[in-house]
């Protein structure tokens, strides 16, 4: 019977992840033609992607995961991922933000689960029926876990919350700096923090300034939001007709389309009219019920140089190179990378990134990173998409 169950519950499982992005901050390493999360970083022999996939394989079939992506994406995608059919890759016409992704994926994803109830439509369902209970995880694909098998049990501690409480679930992380690229998380009981522990949350604060930062990590009230989040299908539906009715009006007019053969045609003209707006503040920030798992599994979202920095090998002097063979001379805290068999000779600068890819080279403060979407914007504009 155990097993039975088992098998179960984990076929009820879905992973939903997010690899639309282009990864600006990291350019020029990650261009338009091919994002950060199609690259090999670490020589491991796969992808940012792959081995996101691979981590839930443990916890969810690979029939039940989906990669939600922008439509440039899809022949890489199968190309990387030759395990996947088709239909488990949901296009996106437009770049919408991760609201829009994620509701897009829900209504898949309920698509699905009424086939398989016999419904002829979503509108058919009823979602207090237990019999349509799955739990869903929400991931993007470009973070990395060092401790997998820590990581494993974090997400059964998560699934089995979810399977019980309609809560919307997130994983937070322990500060170590006063980071200004990610978002924090308050919590309402922070005494009670313990390694797995689910807890309150009193706010969400994204991206704060660097003052704010600074007392958010002096604190120790905060988390940073690692971007991963489980819940039920009942729950995250509430939650988008409560806090974001006009997505949830755009997809409600799929429900006799979702999962047939018209539900392409129906995302083309359809998905475009969603609101731009992320989950944190669409959803997270305005919803009532919302948790936190306190999680410690060496997580790293690979935002930016710096993370890279972070975990690369550093020399006597701390510089880091990545790839290609640099030369440092009275030179401390840089990270550099370049195209194989290129040498790089570097004297006299400290804390700066350089990174060379194709016919691009960015020289860089690391204290500036944040600034360098916003300079892939202005070569965009100035040249077009040719070094962008």
């Amino acid at each position: 019977m155990a097993n039975t169950i088992d098998k179960i519950s984990r076929d009820r499982n879905f992973c939903v992840i997010m690899a639309g992005g282009v990864g600006s901050r990291f350019w020029p390493e990650s261009r338009n033609s091919r994002p950060k999360q199609f690259l090999d970083f670490f020589g491991t022999g796969q992808s940012l992607l792959q081995m996101t996939v691979n981590r839930f394989r443990e916890l969810v079939p690979m029939e039940n995961i989906l990669i939600v992506t922008n439509v440039l994406y899809r022949d890489m995608m199968l190309e990387q991922l030759p395990e996947l059919k088709p239909e488990q890759i949901l296009c996106e016409p437009a770049r919408r933000n991760t609201a829009p992704c994620v509701a897009y994926a829900v209504s898949h994803i309920s698509g699905i689960m009424g086939s398989r109830l016999g419904a002829k439509s979503i509108a058919e369902v009823d979602w207090s029926d237990p019999a349509t209970h799955a739990n869903i995880i929400v991931a993007p694909s470009d973070h990395l876990i060092l401790r997998e098998d820590k990581f494993i049990d974090t997400l059964k501690v998560g699934l089995q919350y979810i399977s019980e409480h309609d809560s919307l679930l997130t994983l937070g992380m322990r500060p170590t700096r006063p980071e200004t690229g990610y978002g924090y998380i308050q919590l309402d009981h922070a005494k009670d923090k313990c390694e797995n522990a689910v807890l309150p949350v009193k706010t969400f604060t994204e991206k704060p300034n660097a003052e704010l930062a600074k007392v958010f990590y002096e604190s120790g009230e905060f988390l940073w939001n690692s971007g991963i989040f489980l819940w039920n299908i009942r729950a995250i539906r509430k939650a988008f007709r409560a806090h974001q009715p006009s997505i949830a009006d755009v997809f409600k007019r799929g429900d006799e389309i979702m999962g047939t053969s018209a539900e392409e045609a129906f995302i083309q003209q359809m998905f475009p009219t969603c609101p731009n707006i992320s989950l944190d503040y669409g959803i997270m920030e305005k919803a009532d019920d919302v948790r936190v798992i306190f999680a410690d599994f060496g997580w790293s979202d690979l935002g930016t140089w710096g993370s890279l920095y972070d975990l690369g090998k550093k020399d006597d002097n701390s510089n880091v190179a990545l790839r290609g063979t640099t030369m440092f001379y009275d030179s401390t805290g840089n990270v550099v990378t370049l195209p194989d068999g290129h040498l790089a000779v570097i004297q006299g600068m400290q804390d700066m990134i350089v990174a060379q890819n194709g016919k691009v080279l960015l020289i860089c403060r690391k204290q500036d990173e944040q600034s360098i979407r916003q300079m892939v914007a202005d070569v965009d504009a100035r040249f077009g998409s040719q070094f962008a």
